[in-house]
């Protein structure tokens, strides 16, 4: 395994913008999505529990619904993938289970040893205080997740626009999802920067390191 090296890892984090404008003519290889997708599914979250799913929209007649649902930002039709993060709106023991079944089979343990696991599990999120705000915990996770597919993708020089300018609601109802027990959260276009984005010259501007880093 080859160590990437710290000045490419800052290089390519500085070349990192939210990309405002991608060209439509540009698709992103099959074989690097295929990264990209990974780099969602590989994410970390709380317990491991993974409490999302990702919809990447490749149906432009869909993506053209969500267009005016987006304020009209056009790297919802123009990028080459578009993938809807939506969270799950409640935590349940099928869930639970279906992780600890998992778990069990890929480490080659009896379930039965995990059982200390998935009852401490069960009394944080499904009987515990925070089930009163597990959407909003399942929504921290989701974060993570937009978090690890914007760096992959920097490293990878794969332009991408996190959105939150969007009516979830509405983007609900176009992708199917109510009574599902998923709801939308945010979305992000990744492809490749137009040549006419005025954004990708513009300087980064961030605080400076001690005003948001404290060490202690």
């Amino acid at each position: 395994m080859t160590k990437i090296d710290n000045e490419i890892i800052h290089k390519q984090l500085n070349w990192r913008y939210a990309c405002k404008k991608f060209d439509p003519t540009k698709k992103i290889r099959e074989s690097d999505w295929n990264i990209l997708v990974e780099s969602l599914r590989l994410s970390a979250s709380s317990y491991g529990l993974q409490p999302w799913k990702f919809i990447v929209v490749q149906n432009p007649e869909v993506r053209k619904q969500l267009l005016p649902l987006s304020w009209g930002q056009t790297p919802v039709t123009d990028a080459s993938h578009f993938v809807v993060l939506t969270y799950k709106e409640k935590m349940d023991e099928q869930h639970i289970d279906h992780f600890i079944n998992q778990t069990a089979q890929v480490r080659a343990i009896p379930a039965s040893d995990l059982a200390g696991y998935k009852n401490m599990m069960i009394g944080d999120l499904v009987n515990g205080p925070r089930s009163a705000i597990i959407d909003s915990w399942a929504q921290r996770q989701v974060y993570i997740a937009m978090g690890t597919l914007l760096t992959t993708a920097a490293m990878m020089e794969i332009d991408t626009l996190p959105m939150e300018g969007l009516d979830p609601i509405a983007y609900d109802k176009v992708l199917n999802l109510e009574g599902s027990g998923f709801k939308t959260v945010a979305a992000v276009a990744c492809g490749y920067r137009s040549q006419d984005d005025k954004y990708q010259t513009a300087k980064k501007v961030r605080f400076a390191l001690d005003e948001v880093v404290k060490y202690i």
